[in-house]
C-alpha cells in the first residue's frame, strides 16, 4: 500500500532523510525504529505531505503522493497520529472527533453517527467524557483521542508516531492493547515507537534508521533480525 524509494527531504540546509526507502503492504504493521534525532519523524512527515521530500518517490496505492498537499493525502486515506497530539482547545472530545470525519467527506449524517458510536466503543473512556474539553484529558487520555479521531476518518493507512511516549506503564498497556485491535482488525500501520520491546511483540517487519538511512531490515518474528534490532539500538 505505501511504498518510498529513495527518498530524501531537507530542512533548509539540513539533509535529514537521506535515500529512505521503505513499504508497507496490505494489513501490516511495520515498525520505524533509531535514537532520537535520526529521522524518524520526518518519515512520517514526509509521508503524510507536511513536507515535500526532495528527492526520490513516494507510493500510495500505486499513485505518487510526494510533495502533494497534506490534505489531499489525508482524505486518499492517510491517517496521521503525529507525536503532540494536536488536541484543539476550546472543543470538547467529541467535537474533536466530529472534525475527523473532514478526512472523508460525502458520508450521510447517519454514517458518522454509527462510526462515532463504534469509536466510543472501541475508545469507553472517550464515550465517558464526551462533553469534556479535550485539553483537560490526561496525556494516555489525550493520545486516545488523537488516535480515534484519525480513525472516525476510516483511513486505510496509520501513521502513528511515538503513541507511548512520557504515559505511565498501565496506559501504555492501554495503548498497545488498542493498536493490537487495530491489527486484528487489519488496518496496516507504520510505527515509531521508543519502547521496542513492546513494539518488536506487535508488527511484522521493521526498519531502522540511522543518521536518515535505513540501516536494517528485518522481520519481527526472526529472532536473529530482533538481535540484530537490540544490538544496533544497545537496548
Amino acid at each position: 500500500m505505501l511504498e518510498l524509494k529513495d527518498v530524501h527531504t531537507h530542512y533548509g540546509l539540513s539533509h535529514v532523510l537521506q535515500g529512505v526507502s521503505l513499504r508497507v503492504d496490505a494489513g501490516e504493521v511495520v515498525g520505524l525504529f533509531g535514537r532520537n534525532g535520526v529521522g524518524k519523524t520526518t518519515v512520517m512527515k514526509t509521508i503524510a505531505g507536511w513536507v515535500a521530500p526532495s528527492q526520490g518517490s513516494v507510493f500510495f496505492d500505486g499513485q505518487a503522493i510526494g510533495g502533494v498537499a497534506s490534505e489531499r493525502i489525508c482524505r486518499q486515506g492517510i491517517g496521521f497520529v503525529p507525536e503532540d497530539r494536536r488536541i484543539f482547545p476550546g472543543l470538547t472530545v467529541e467535537e474533536n472527533l466530529v472534525l475527523g470525519f473532514m478526512q472523508s467527506p460525502g458520508r450521510s449524517r447517519a454514517e458518522d453517527r454509527r462510526q462515532l458510536d463504534a469509536t466510543y466503543t472501541r475508545f469507553p473512556r472517550l464515550g465517558e467524557r464526551r462533553q469534556q474539553m479535550g485539553t483537560t484529558l490526561s496525556g494516555g487520555e489525550q493520545q486516545m483521542l488523537a488516535m480515534a479521531r484519525v480513525l472516525v476518518g476510516r483511513p486505510r493507512l496509520l501513521l502513528i508516531d511515538e503513541p507511548t511516549e512520557g504515559l505511565a506503564p498501565k496506559i501504555v498497556d492501554e495503548i498497545f492493547t488498542l493498536m493490537e485491535g487495530l491489527r486484528r482488525d487489519g488496518i496496516p500501520i507504520l510505527l515509531v515507537e521508543q519502547n521496542m520491546h513492546r513494539a518488536i511483540g506487535l508488527v511484522q517487519r521493521f526498519y531502522v534508521l540511522e543518521r536518515g538511512a535505513v540501516v536494517i531490515a528485518g522481520d519481527g518474528a526472526k529472532a536473529a533480525d530482533r538481535e540484530a534490532l537490540m544490538r544496533q539500538l544497545a537496548v
